[in-house]
């Protein structure tokens, strides 16, 4: 079956779909012996395909997992800083894949897992503007929270879409909120929270786009479930 050729090749890991373009831009693509141009498609089981010379290896079989982590993990594949990373968590799967999108180290919950790049590009594309979804539990200005986070507009002088916001249960002088977003900015819901008057003594994403955490146990990963991997690729147009 035939697939435009940025997409074979950011399927493959070489790049992202994105960079493959400008790949067959340059002319460092060639398909079957010759200069192959933007837009061309290729049969990844008959054509063959070169990028600088060198062949494009067949895809990998495509992995897809979640994993919930937990505090104290960054998410990055390796930390020159000796930190533990969420990818340790994950590398028994037997398989070399990366996080989709970030949780800072002392956030925890869902995060996804993949080798397919082309699938965690169109996932993090802004134009998707893919739902995450956080348990917050808070202290501090409790009263009008959820309307202070959900009116925000300017976070430290930059622009933010809105939150949507919603307190599902208080006890004392804490409170646990439903925070909803979709930009995902650099540990985005805490500096909300400390720009409303509140301190977050717990962060916790419960779900991202169609994915939900569910019960999986802190530290503990599991591979995507045909229906989740259907749901996922066909919500939004991601394909």
């Amino acid at each position: 079956m035939e697939e435009r050729l940025q997409k074979w090749i950011a399927r493959c890991g070489i790049s992202s779909r994105r960079a493959a373009e400008e790949l067959l831009r340059q002319g460092r693509v060639t398909l079957n012996g010759r200069v192959a141009g933007l837009g061309e498609s290729g049969d990844p089981e008959r054509d063959i395909l070169l990028v600088d010379g060198r062949p494009v290896a067949a895809a990998p079989e495509p992995v897809y997992l979640m994993l919930n982590k937990p505090r104290g993990y960054v998410t990055t594949l390796s930390d020159e800083r000796g930190r533990k990373t969420a990818a340790e968590l994950v590398a028994d799967c037997g398989r070399r894949v990366f996080p989709v999108g970030r949780l800072d180290k002392d956030s925890e919950g869902l995060l996804l897992f993949t080798n397919d790049g082309a699938l965690a590009q169109q996932l993090l594309h802004p134009r998707h503007q893919v739902d995450k979804v956080y348990q917050v539990t808070v202290s501090g200005a409790l009263e009008g929270a959820e309307e202070r986070l959900s009116r925000m507009r300017m976070l430290e002088g930059e622009p933010i879409q809105p939150a949507q916001v919603r307190r599902l249960s208080q006890k004392g002088e804490t409170a646990v909120l439903e925070v909803i977003i979709h930009q995902g900015k650099n540990r985005q819901i805490r500096r909300m929270c400390r720009q409303a008057g509140l301190s977050v003594l717990r962060l916790r994403r419960v779900q991202e786009h169609t994915l939900h955490l569910g019960n999986l146990p802190s530290g503990k990963w599991r591979y995507l479930t045909d229906v989740e991997l259907q749901d996922l690729k066909g919500s939004d147009g991601v394909e």
